[in-house]
């Protein structure tokens, strides 16, 4: 038997003991007819359970788990401290209406010039087009909803058609879209728009309840067991300011996965770079967004499943304070690490989606006691001065703040989501539909199905422990930076196509940086900052303390506007606006 290892009590961590360590996954990576037979294997009950304890031997699981003293109690979701509401902001009502938000949110972005938008002589080298270019152009005439909404059509059918398959969508009615864009343009035509947002295209992940489309999760069957019968909260407080719903987006299956692949449906292609992925789970929702498609899209993100898409294909992605919106309609709506975000081609856009989706459940209310939604005030004359006083902190080999336990934290994580994940899954497993699941997915499950209740409970006990450690970090800074990821796009092996993969240590370089905001419930958003050596988009991520959205987002529109002439037209771009 191993020797106990007992832990201190957080609040006694010699800091200036704690090093900075890259730490690598060790798992083989398997595709093809080896990775189908290692799936039996591990599903099997005695090979399988030696097998899979081995493996977490092996990358310290079992240590920390089974044979470590923790001092601290669990904490099952996240539990915040009060926090004072951030300067230059502007409150939000959570309770009124979304389109009222959004018009809020609007006035606090910087004026709109529509002159140096159309002209044509941009100093950038490449500019998406924002929502207010949509609306400024349905204002003026210069386009309707209806017409955008053939050329989405034609782009969609397009890719729908490509061999092998590289699906956006995964569920696409052009019927549905048509009569949509329909009863916009009358409404521009009688001049009575509901909001900026009306007529502006947006896709919804697939986990993501829309009306009158099912919510397959990426499986070949979760519609069958599962009815939908009305939107999300989310996707309802959009639908209220006008949005075009363009379909449900195609997604790594049932969000287990960090690289967007999907054996079912097909693997959608990073628009930068069509031989590599996306990232996931959000692949569709972000290489969406990336070739120009919609404006903006709504993603889950339980393990940086909107972050890391967006960073892989050189985008915006909010993950905001868990709880900040109301999860329901969504197939991760009992999770305690899961929230649905926007993604979008710039932070302004990402801000007005920000404002009309949020909005706490009365049962959040009642436990987490939010802070005040708010908006940074980005008109304001002052904003840069706003913008200085906030203090910044990087953990890496520079050390500037630092986070201790960073394998505790990965840890904790991949127990809790696998947990969660599992206990929604077993009713329909117990019906068989588990072995409907793609390769890697049942091999998730097979890990999963080896966490004990005793490493549930060591995983919470740690969750408390580290929600310590990152409150005192925010007692000393405002936002930490980190990179999103911690490897651009990587390749898509084409073995990997039709059956899938198993590559942790590809996930463990995806998820490197983002699982504090997913473990410990912290806003996070990530934005594109530049490009590697291979023209591959590079996201930054910034981490704020708990509610404080409106920090990040005034952090993270600096920096856009700093790398805006860097900005790279991606290979697979369309243009519906003007095309």
């Amino acid at each position: 038997m191993g020797k106990k290892r007992v832990m201190v009590a957080a609040e006694d961590v010699d800091l200036s003991a704690v090093k900075y360590e890259q730490e690598e996954i060790k798992a083989p990576h398997l595709t093809g007819l080896i990775f189908k037979l290692f799936v039996r294997i591990v599903e099997a009950p005695i090979v399988g359970s030696f097998i899979l304890s081995a493996m977490k031997k092996q990358n310290k699981m079992t240590q920390l788990l089974r044979n470590t003293l923790i001092p601290e109690g669990p904490m099952f979701k996240p539990e915040f401290p009060p926090q004072e509401l951030e300067a230059g902001v502007v409150v939000l009502d959570e309770d009124g209406k979304p389109e009222d938000r959004v018009e809020v949110a609007l006035k606090c972005l910087p004026q709109y010039d529509p002159a140096s938008c159309w002209s044509g002589n941009s100093i950038q080298s490449f500019r998406y087009w924002r929502i207010r270019d949509y609306a400024y152009a349905y204002r003026s005439k210069l386009a309707t909803p209806s017409l955008v909404a053939e050329h989405v059509i034609s782009v969609i059918d397009e890719f729908s058609n490509k061999k092998p398959p590289q699906p956006l969508l995964i569920t696409f009615n052009p019927e549905e879209v048509r009569s949509q864009a329909a009863a916009s343009t009358k409404r521009f035509e009688e001049g009575n728009p509901l909001s900026i947002l009306d007529g502006i295209f947006v896709a919804i992940k697939d986990d993501i309840d829309c009306f009158p489309h099912p919510s397959k999760g990426g499986t070949t069957w979760m519609h069958e067991v599962r009815t939908v019968k009305k939107d999300a909260v989310c996707v309802s407080r959009l639908r209220s300011c006008g949005v075009i719903f363009i379909g449900k987006a195609n997604m790594h299956e049932l969000g287990m996965g960090t690289t967007g692949n999907n054996s079912n449906y097909g693997t959608t292609r990073n628009p930068h770079a069509p031989e590599r992925y996306t990232g996931g789970s959000s692949s569709g929702p972000a290489a969406l967004v990336a070739s120009g498609l919609c404006s903006a899209a709504l993603g889950t993100d339980g393990g940086g499943s909107v972050r890391i898409p967006s960073s892989l294909c050189g985008v915006v992605g909010l993950k905001t304070t868990y709880g900040r919106t109301d999860i329901g309609g969504s197939l991760c709506e009992d999770g305690t690490v899961e929230i649905i975000g926007p993604i979008a081609s710039t932070v302004e856009d990402v801000m007005l989606v920000y404002s009309a989706i949020l909005g706490t459940s009365l049962a959040d209310r009642l436990s987490l006691k939010p802070s005040p939604p708010s908006v940074p005030n980005l008109s304001l004359y002052d904003s840069l001065n706003t913008l200085g006083s906030l203090r910044l902190g990087k953990y890496t080999a520079m050390v500037e703040i630092v986070v201790p336990e960073l394998h505790e934290m990965r840890t904790a994580h991949l127990i809790s989501i696998g947990s969660e994940f599992l206990n929604a899954l077993n009713p329909y497993c117990e019906e068989g539909y588990g072995a409907k699941l793609s390769y890697d997915s049942r091999t998730n499950v097979a890990l999963f199905r080896s966490f004990s209740a005793s490493d549930y409970i060591a995983a919470q006990c740690l969750r408390r422990r580290i929600m310590y450690h990152h409150m005192e970090i925010f007692k000393k800074v405002d936002v930490i930076v980190t990179p999103t990821t911690g490897m651009t796009a990587p390749i898509i092996p084409p073995a990997a196509l039709k059956d899938g993969e198993t590559d942790m240590r590809v996930t463990g370089d995806l998820m490197r940086f983002v699982i504090a905001g997913n473990l410990l419930g912290l806003p996070a958003i990530s934005v594109p900052v530049g490009y590697d050596k291979q023209g591959l988009p590079i996201g930054l991520q910034l981490v704020g303390r708990p509610w404080g959205e409106s920090s990040i987002l005034r952090l993270a529109s600096a920096i856009e506007e700093l790398c805006a002439k860097s900005k790279k037209r991606p290979v697979q771009y369309f243009d519906v606006l003007k095309s």
